[in-house]
């Protein structure tokens, strides 16, 4: 039994990418031809807007492809999570675990056992995680 929960990304990196590349061709080309007819603080603010634009592409670059996946194997329970590029991982004995929604609205799910906990959920919508535990415990129990 496996749960794959991804963050909804209508453009991948690489498309990102291509996007800033032809963004940057088409402004310092404009750019270009106003500084080549005497404008020659154009450039200078196409720089600038360049570089904005490239931070904040990036910062979502590196949480376009956040996930968490939930795996049942054989008498263990496997959470692993990727955010930001770095990814983990946390096992549990199938027979110790507990998987439990939060009571307040809009909290994600606490999956404890063995001294240790995670939370997941952060990829689907809250009303949707109580379902998601009920589905994660009857699979625990072999249902």
């Amino acid at each position: 039994m496996e749960w794959n929960l991804k963050r909804n990304c209508s453009v991948t990196p690489a498309q990102l990418g291509y996007l800033y590349a032809s963004l940057c061709i088409l402004s310092m080309g404009v750019a270009g031809f106003f500084w080549s007819q005497g404008a020659t603080l154009v450039l200078p603010f196409a720089v600038l807007e360049l570089l904005a634009v490239g931070t904040a592409f990036l910062v979502y670059a590196r949480h376009a492809t956040d996930n968490e996946r939930i795996r049942l194997l054989e008498g263990r329970l496997v959470v692993e999570w990727e955010t930001a590029g770095r990814a983990s991982r946390c096992e549990f004995a199938r027979e110790w675990v507990r998987v439990e929604p939060r009571r307040d609205a809009g909290q994600l799910i606490e999956v404890r056992g063995g001294g240790r906990s995670v939370q997941v959920g952060r990829f689907l919508r809250s009303d949707l995680r109580p379902l998601l535990a009920r589905e994660i415990r009857q699979a625990l129990r072999g249902v």
